[in-house]
């Protein structure tokens, strides 16, 4: 938390001497750029490959991951000419580096994919502490060479962001690379590269097939993921300048996504694969396992849309004020803060579909994984069509009631799984949903007063405003806890126990 709040000022302070068109082209196109790569690249293979890891041949695993290399360079030939050669580039008045930063993410996937053995061993024996450390020292090292590099050129920033994109992937890759292999179950570092392995397959045929399937899903979740950069990319829709608005907006909206609900949905989906059987039905698997799977889902369920909630009721009143700390007067008084607004009810939603989604698809057998393709196929194509009619229509905006529909759509069909597979059982995990009646009453309490607080106090007393604002929300937090006193008091156990044992 602490590495990502330092990057988030710094971040603050560089919206503030570049241009939100600069913005557009570096977080828009040339992200969407890395995003495609490293997903198509690798998604498929982790998700595969952390499936039932205590049952793994690790040699088998380490030459399937191997593969991602060659796929990796193969995808960067080919996107990096489509980025390149076919869409159009920006304006020469934008920025005149667009093909360094195109070249600098090519180089950064690939060297990325080098230390993937790595990184999906430190998750299957949960080195948890460890991928913090270097994902976060990679991240902020990329930060603060970009923020110094901008201020001393702002008229490079391009450039500077192509230097720190290289340097902050070097770090990531060199931390994996210089960990002390005491603390993995192999010998050396020469056990993380392929080798021949006498009298056995090469590569894990079982999990072959299972990437496989999780590779044609991957290409639809990426659409589904990144589906409004890719309409902005595509289509030209909105104007650079257009797009850096909504990608601040999107950032400041998805700090919940970033710092909450994915490491949760990561671990959940890891914890779940361990625990559920894909090819098993509940009733015919240990009965103390499934009642503690069906107990962390549901508890899950009830901690995301709490957040959930009170990101929609809170950040209707403090959008505004919010988008005046982050990027100044400029940016409060533009769209901005009707875009973040809206995009407070995608984070409820996005909460919701991580959860759900991720216990889905860590216990679908690979015919369900097919079956949810499928599905997936046709969400996608309806959720291109509707975010260019959308944004036709109302703007930038569309992007984000688009994705509100997209996302209610794919928690249906989540939320109709689970209900499946706990069907004919004692267990009813999705009960989690909706929380205690006493904390919706108090938010919505909290949600009108602050409203009325911002029409009375923000031309005033903009402290005063956000002193209201954190009272209410303490209160709100406290009755929270009083409701949900068991499940507060089952983690503190839990977390105790966890604490005593290392000890």
């Amino acid at each position: 938390v602490g590495f990502r709040i330092v990057t988030f000022l710094l971040n603050a302070f560089v919206l503030r001497n570049i241009s939100q068109a600069v913005l557009g082209v570096m977080n828009v196109r040339l992200l969407l750029l890395e995003s495609t790569i490293l997903f198509l690249s690798r998604e498929a293979f982790r998700r595969a490959c952390l499936t039932r890891s205590t049952e793994h041949n690790w040699p088998q695993v380490i030459n399937l991951l191997w593969i991602t290399v060659p796929l990796c360079i193969v995808q960067c030939i080919i996107f990096g000419a489509i980025w390149l050669y076919v869409l159009s580039a920006p304006d020469r008045s934008i920025t005149n580096h667009y093909s360094i930063g195109v070249w600098a993410i090519c180089v950064s996937c690939v060297l990325g994919m080098c230390v993937e053995p790595m990184y999906l061993v430190a998750q299957a024996f949960l080195f948890v502490k460890l991928r913090v450390l270097i994902e976060s020292l990679s991240v902020s090292l990329r930060t603060i060479i970009f923020t110094c590099l901008v201020l001393w050129k702002p008229n490079a920033a391009v450039v500077a962001f192509s230097v720190a994109q290289i340097v902050g992937q070097i770090c990531y890759t060199s931390a994996y690379c210089v960990e002390n292999k005491e603390e993995f179950p192999f010998n050396s570092l020469t056990d993380f590269l392929p080798k021949w392995i006498p009298g056995q397959p090469t590569v894990d045929i079982r999990l072959c097939t299972l990437t496989w399937s999780f590779l044609k899903q991957g290409i639809l979740k990426q659409i589904l993921t990144e589906g409004e950069r890719y309409v902005m990319t595509l289509f030209n829709v909105l104007s650079f300048y257009e797009q850096g608005i909504y990608d601040v907006v999107n950032n400041l909206g998805s700090l919940a996504a970033r710092f909450l609900f994915r490491p949760i949905e990561e671990s959940a989906y890891f914890y779940f694969t361990q625990l559920v059987h894909r090819d098993k039905p509940i009733r015919q698997q240990n009965e103390e396992q499934m009642a503690e799977a069906a107990l962390v889902l549901k508890q899950l369920l009830r901690c995301v849309s709490s957040l959930g909630i009170l990101v929609i009721f809170f950040g209707q009143s403090y959008s505004k004020l919010l988008l005046l700390f982050y990027g100044g007067k400029s940016l409060a008084d533009s769209v901005a803060t009707v875009l973040l607004r809206t995009h407070c009810f995608a984070v409820f939603l996005l909460a919701l579909n991580g959860t759900t989604e991720c216990f889905a698809l860590a216990t679908m057998n690979a015919s369900q994984i097919n079956r949810y393709n499928q599905i997936m196929a046709y969400l996608s194509f309806g959720f291109l069509v509707i975010s260019w009619i959308l944004t036709k229509i109302l703007g930038s905006v569309g992007f984000i009631i688009a994705n509100c529909c997209n996302m209610a759509a794919r928690i249906i069909h989540s939320v109709v799984f689970i209900k499946k597979k706990y069907e004919k059982t004692k267990y009813d995990p999705l009960n989690g949903i909706v929380p205690g009646m006493y904390f919706l009453t108090s938010v919505a309490i909290s949600g009108l007063v602050t409203l009325v607080s911002e029409n009375l106090y923000y031309e005033r007393s903009k402290i005063a405003h956000l002193g209201i604002g954190i009272l209410f929300f303490l209160i709100t937090l406290c009755i929270w806890v009083y409701e949900e006193y068991d499940l507060v008091m089952l983690g503190y156990r839990k977390y105790r126990r966890h604490s005593l044992k290392n000890d």
